[in-house]
């Protein structure tokens, strides 16, 4: 038995209970949120920061248990307040809470900025009643510090591990993944630019939702685009993390990009309604044959395979070898370049007087000053985008705005699905996240297996702007009709 679980004991095993029978159990007073919490930070400081130290924790929230306790008393005086009352969530690190954690987007500049306002969706969260246990580890800057930087590193945190094994971890939501995976709590949210919840979370087992862009407000999100950021849920099952893109979902009067949602009135989206075993009865699923490349890829011809016959085996009608004609461009970064220096100047010129850092320029000589906790692997991502000129009125920058769009919706997934009449499509691994990211189209990353090394590989379902529902409908009903994902075995520290 866990050493968790000799501390203390719990009517159900909260390692595999998902977050409706998680709530079921408060609900009939077998379990509280305040035996909850106990119980993941017990597994955070044995696991995340002991034993196999998988590092995906940055800091614990110190009024958690207050929470708790607290939502246990309202709970029992006026009722739940949903499916997140009382559930601990985790945050990744560049999503700002107003409370005594840090945000800091794992750079060590940022080190005592503490936010003075919540991210728009952790308002959602806190109305929900979720209570928020800690943040999460990340690839510095989202990944937008240095070329060299292995994912899953920051200077504040250090870097995260794979909880299967030695294993190519993905980026940039690394720590969200992976705390998702050793179940540090219910659920986890990540952010997406371009593959960083899709990438994570195929190469870690969990499930993982980039929504559409718009979805979920950006307000209070460290950003690198504006164009395609957006948080996202990550969870061990498709039931979890479509609890929590609910939770997030809402009109943000200060985001135009939630503006543009027709099912948006302000009030968060309930995905629970189409958690459907028959989901893939019906629908038309294409099929994007492109492997992965590289060395760090866990594609495997077979499971791939053996995922697209489940589709046909629900019922699904599988259109294989679809036509994507952008899906290799010729693609430009000068949109993301560009952005990144004006949104992370715009972010920096925001933050206190007492800050020690308040545009690029001083954070790259805040940098080389405390090179040795500060550049393990350089900055040259950062110098690179600094030194840009024109930022959004650059030519580059309009023409590429215009073209990304054109590119990866009319002539990329929205030609593929008009073509074929199609409801979803299916890439190996993450292999679509750059289509979808630039589209600003959502998609839903589910585990499909394991190589013979124990690397896991997933599979990713992309379709068309606020096509959530669908995606959702057929993830769960591969999920539902595999149960592939296995827990990671846990394994001693190896230094």
């Amino acid at each position: 038995m866990n050493e968790e679980h000799h501390l203390i004991t719990l009517s159900l095993d909260p390692e595999e209970a998902t977050i409706l029978e998680l709530q079921q159990a408060m609900e009939n007073g077998s379990l509280t949120s305040r035996e909850l919490v106990f119980y993941y930070l017990l597994r955070i400081a044995r696991y995340d920061q002991d034993g196999p130290c998988i590092n995906s924790v940055l800091e614990v929230n110190p009024d958690a248990i207050f929470i708790a306790e607290a939502l246990d008393l309202e709970r029992q005086s006026q009722g739940s307040r949903g499916l997140l009352h009382g559930i601990p969530i985790l945050v990744k690190d560049n999503i700002e809470t107003r409370d005594k954690m840090r945000t800091t987007a794992g750079a060590f500049a940022l080190s005592r900025h503490v936010a003075q306002e919540d991210a728009f969706l952790i308002k959602r969260l806190r109305e929900a009643g979720a209570v928020l246990l800690g943040k999460t580890n990340l690839t510095e800057w989202a990944n937008g510090m240095s070329s060299t930087m292995w994912a899953g590193y920051s200077a504040m945190g250090g870097q995260v591990r794979h909880p299967y094994g030695d294993f190519f971890v993905g980026g940039s939501s690394t720590g969200s993944a992976a705390a998702a995976a050793m179940t540090f709590a219910a659920a986890a949210v990540g952010t997406e630019t371009t593959g960083s919840i899709l990438s994570p979370a195929t190469q870690q087992s969990v499930v993982g939702i980039k929504p559409t862009v718009g979805l979920i407000s950006r307000t209070g999100v460290v950003p690198f685009t504006y164009s395609q950021d957006t948080a996202g849920p990550m969870a061990r099952t498709v039931t979890d993390a479509a609890v929590l893109l609910g939770a997030l979902t809402g009109r943000d009067e200060e985001d135009p990009a939630t503006w543009r949602n027709p099912a948006n009135n302000g009030n968060s989206l309930d995905y629970t309604t189409f958690l459907n075993k028959d989901g893939l009865r019906g629908a038309r699923i294409g099929v994007f044959r492109k492997a992965p490349e590289g060395e760090l890829s866990s594609y495997d011809e077979n499971l791939f395979n053996d995922a697209i016959e489940t589709l046909r085996q629900g019922g699904a009608e599988v259109i294989e070898s679809i036509e994507i004609p952008s899906f290799d461009g010729p693609w430009k970064w000068n949109k993301l370049n560009l952005e990144f220096q004006h949104s992370i100047n715009r972010y920096l010129q925001k933050l206190p007087a007492h800050a020690p850092v308040h545009s690029l320029d001083e954070l790259i000589a805040w940098n080389e000053e405390h090179k040795e906790h500060a550049l393990r692997y350089g900055q040259d991502m950062l110098q690179y985008r600094a030194g840009l000129s024109g930022a959004l009125k650059n030519k580059d920058y309009i023409m590429e705005s215009v073209s990304d769009l054109l590119q990866a919706q009319d002539s990329g997934i929205d030609y593929a699905l008009k073509r074929d009449n199609l409801d979803a499509i299916l890439f190996a691994a993450d292999v679509g996240s750059d289509l979808s990211a630039r589209a600003g189209y959502p998609s839903v990353a589910v585990p499909a297996g394991y190589l013979a090394n124990g690397k896991p590989f997933g599979i990713t379902i992309a379709g068309t702007a606020f096509a959530e529902a669908k995606l959702i409908s057929i993830a769960y009903s591969f999920e539902q009709a595999t149960k592939l994902r296995k827990k990671p075995i846990m394994k001693s520290d190896p230094s």
